[in-house]
């Protein structure tokens, strides 16, 4: 059947036309509604994401973190520090490296509300009096960030992160951000070689994800279990095991260290003894984002680059003949043509080829200690001299212990991982130890390296136990270099690296960032050398991994090496 509408008059018309307006207008309001509800909650059911170790475990436990509404939760991985100086100490620490405010987060945001890179944008500011830019000097670029309506963010805490680039030339430099606590930011980069300067800002996390962040190591700094093998004569039994435990009826097996004091605690098994302990790993586990899940989001909001406001490029002139003053600049380095040099301090050589590296080892005896990141330089070294054979110690693939040895140059190369926590391969309860310990064991000397590298097992935890760490480790360092001061102790700092949702949550840069900042002030004071993974994976055109690349490493090896061999007189 044919149905016929007719308008007869112009009244009709004209009523029928004011219909029309009204539900247009009905239509927009609830679909700009709909549009923002579905916004904020397009992650409000839980996404569920299994994270499997890295290192290949075999454990096939699953441990759920659930975050969701705001809570009270009262923190339960609380130590006291170990003398009233150190009390005062990590106060100090806590407060100079606090992170900005950031704001509350309830379970009922608006991700509409929240900062957004793609609205956002930065301004590379003019030089004064309109003049050009020349090599020594400082440029300035001012952020404002804005949330997914275009509307200015009032507050700061963002996580930002930038740096100044040439591809061409394989230049690059990183920038130094300024919050100022009203949703502007300002990154101030030095400019250090002729010809184009791209400025490239990327927003890593917004300030409420940060918020969020935060709430995880307070109520979940156990979201990494971890799981002992306990076995006497044909009895075996797992028990979970972590820095801290949450309190339960069940009893506790207590295996703080006696010398250092670092804590480490497991549940006691049901029928085994404390010290049938054999064998350490780490479960596997489930990361469920209830209704934060939005708030990291790769390409939306999650290490996305903000666009300019105009150019994003300066034309860097040589630097003038009669400069009276040249800043001082915050970063350590910059690279030019691949290469990394230093602003200051001891210059950076490049060993380019197995003989010169050879030469700068002889009768020296290196010993690194710490993660993988670490263990990346002992492999770069016993890759690129073939006259460095392995000792073989039956060590676990990865873990190690691992010695080499070059006898016609009397040079020794060994690695040792540190102890908990530690999320690697399943590995022997023996094999467990703390750099402190390590240390004070070493005699040291003209001809004895000690390299150290440690920060990624950290970042579930609050910083309280990363400081306690730190302190533990400098009074062994300190010790080392009383009684044998020729010793060149050098520390490898925390690096950038590729992040995912469930990556951030338990790795994300922020928390390295921060442990980074604390690393430094906590060795503020002591003779060691310094190797800036951060400014040189951040600086670098190649993306950011937990493990860098060949190019990256080959120039943290050459630090390294020039504070060895500061003369290179081979």
């Amino acid at each position: 059947m044919e149905v016929k509408v007719c308008i007869t008059d112009k009244s009709s018309c004209q009523k029928c036309l004011a219909v029309f307006v009204f539900l247009v207008l009905l239509v927009s309001v609830l679909l700009s509604h709909y549009l923002d509800f579905n916004f904020k909650d397009q992650w409000r059911f839980p996404v569920i994401m299994v994270v499997q170790d890295p290192d290949r475990m075999q454990d096939n436990s699953v441990v759920q973190i659930n975050l969701t509404a705001p809570s009270n939760i009262e923190d339960f991985c609380v130590f006291r520090p170990l003398s009233p100086e150190n009390t005062l100490e990590e106060r100090l620490l806590l407060e100079s490296t606090a992170w900005p405010e950031t704001p509350s987060v309830p379970a009922n945001f608006y991700l509409s509300k929240t900062s957004n890179p793609l609205t956002s944008s930065f301004i590379i500011l003019p030089k004064d009096g309109g003049q050009q830019w020349h090599v020594g000097e400082e440029l300035t670029v001012m952020i404002e960030m804005k949330d997914f309506h275009g509307n200015p963010k009032k507050t700061g805490g963002d996580f930002i992160i930038a740096r100044v680039h040439n591809p061409d030339l394989h230049a690059g430099a990183t920038g130094r951000i300024v919050d100022h606590l009203n949703g502007s930011y300002s990154a101030v980069f030095p400019l250090l070689w002729s010809g184009r300067a791209d400025v490239e800002v990327t927003l890593v996390h917004p300030s409420e994800a940060i918020t969020v962040l935060g709430r995880l190591t307070k109520e979940r700094p156990d979201r990494v279990q971890f799981v002992s093998l306990f076995s006497q004569g044909k009895e075996t039994e797992t028990a979970i095991c972590n820095v801290c435990l949450r309190p339960t009826e069940a009893p506790i097996c207590d295996f703080t260290d006696v010398k250092t004091r670092e804590p480490w605690f497991c549940y006691k098994p049901k029928k085994l003894d404390c010290d049938s302990r054999v064998i350490h790993s780490r479960t596997n586990f489930r990361v469920t984002f209830g209704p934060y899940g939005g708030l990291f989001q790769s390409k939306i909001n999650m290490k996305v680059p903000i666009p300019p406001s105009g150019g994003a490029s300066v034309n860097v002139l040589p630097q003038i003949k009669d400069m009276k003053s040249r800043p001082e600049f915050s970063q350590p380095g910059y690279y030019y043509k691949g290469v990394w040099q230093r602003l200051s301090g001891t210059p950076v050589h490049h060993f380019n080829s197995s003989v010169s590296i050879s030469h700068c080892l002889q009768n020296k005896r290196l010993y690194f200690y710490g993660d993988s990141t670490v263990r990346q330089w002992y492999e770069y070294l016993t890759g690129r001299l073939p006259n460095l054979r392995p000792f073989n110690f039956n060590s676990v693939e990865k873990v190690g212990p691992f010695m080499s040895i070059d006898y016609r140059r009397n040079t020794m190369v060994s690695f040792r991982v540190h102890g908990p926590p530690l999320r690697f391969t399943p590995l022997p309860v023996a094999e467990l130890r703390y750099i402190a310990n390590e240390l004070d064991a070493l005699a040291g000397g003209a001809d004895t390296v000690v390299i150290f590298g440690i920060w990624a097992h950290f970042s579930t935890f609050p910083n309280e136990i990363y400081i306690r760490r730190l302190q533990s480790i400098r009074g062994a360092v300190m010790r080392l270099l009383n009684r044998a001061p020729d010793t060149v102790v050098v520390i490898r700092t925390a690096n950038l690296r590729y992040l995912t949702p469930a990556v951030a949550w338990t790795n994300s840069d922020f928390y390295t960032f921060e442990r980074d900042k604390i690393l430094r002030a906590v060795f503020k004071c002591v003779n060691v050398r310094w190797v800036d993974a951060w400014d040189m994976t951040l600086a670098h055109y190649l993306p950011h991994a937990i493990h860098p690349k060949s190019p990256i490493i080959k120039n943290m090896i050459d630090v390294l090496l020039s504070y060895i061999c500061p003369r290179r007189i081979f």
